[in-house]
C-alpha cells in the first residue's frame, strides 16, 4: 500500500498527519534564526614590529622573511600577506573560516617567539593582534602647525588626541602616522580611527 493510497481511503488521517507537519513546522520557524547576510568573518591575525631606523630592504629580509618562514608552517592558513616600510613590517595572517581565532591567535603567538631569536636585537619585539574584518579605518584625522615642530605634535597627538578619542564608544584603536622623528613631507601627523559595528 502507498501513502496516497492510504490517504485516500482514510482522508481524516491525512488531514491529521498535514495538521501535525504544519504544527511542527510553525514549531520550528520561531526557533529558526534567519539572517539576510550572515557575519561571517575570517580569523585573521596580525603581526606588527618596529625597527626605527631600518630602510625597507632591512625590514624585508631580517624581519619579515624570518616571521613569514616560521608562521608558514601553521595549518590552516589561507592567505599570508607582509607589508615592509620605513621602520615597520607587518605580517597578515588569514586563516579558514573552520579555525577558531583564539587558537590561531596562540599558534601565530608561538611561532612569533621562536623566530623572536632569528631577528635583529635591537628591534622591538613583534607584536600579535586579532583583526576585527569591520575594523577598517573609517576616518583620518591630520593634525599641523606652522609654528610647533612634529616632536610637539606628536605630544599634541598622543596626550590630547589619542587619550580623548580612545573614551567614544565604538572606537576600538587609534594608530598614530608621522610621529616623532618620521619624516613627513607636510609636517603633519595623521591619526586613524577604526570603528567596531
Amino acid at each position: 500500500m502507498s501513502l496516497s493510497s492510504i490517504s485516500i481511503k482514510r482522508p481524516v488521517l491525512a488531514t491529521v498527519f498535514s495538521l501535525v507537519i504544519l504544527l511542527f513546522g510553525a514549531i520550528g520557524m520561531t526557533y529558526l534564526g534567519i539572517r539576510e547576510f550572515p557575519s561571517v568573518d575570517p580569523p585573521i591575525i596580525s603581526v606588527s614590529t618596529s625597527y626605527p631606523g631600518a630602510n625597507s630592504d632591512v625590514i624585508e629580509t631580517q624581519i619579515t622573511e624570518p616571521l613569514e618562514q616560521s608562521i608558514n608552517g601553521i595549518p590552516g592558513i589561507r592567505t599570508l600577506t607582509s607589508r615592509s616600510s620605513q621602520g615597520r613590517s607587518e605580517v597578515t595572517v588569514e586563516f579558514e573560516l573552520t579555525v577558531d581565532l583564539e587558537t590561531a591567535a596562540n599558534d601565530v603567538r608561538d611561532k612569533v617567539s621562536q623566530a623572536q631569536r632569528f631577528l635583529p636585537r635591537d628591534c622591538d619585539p613583534p607584536t600579535v593582534s586579532k583583526m576585527d574584518a569591520d575594523a577598517n579605518p573609517i576616518m583620518f584625522i591630520a593634525v599641523k602647525s606652522p609654528k610647533r615642530s612634529l616632536l610637539e605634535l606628536s605630544e599634541i597627538a598622543e596626550l590630547t588626541f589619542k587619550e580623548q578619542l580612545q573614551t567614544i564608544s565604538g572606537v576600538s584603536a587609534i594608530s598614530i602616522w608621522g610621529e616623532k622623528d618620521m619624516q613627513c613631507a607636510s609636517g603633519s601627523i595623521r591619526l586613524n580611527l577604526p570603528v567596531t559595528r
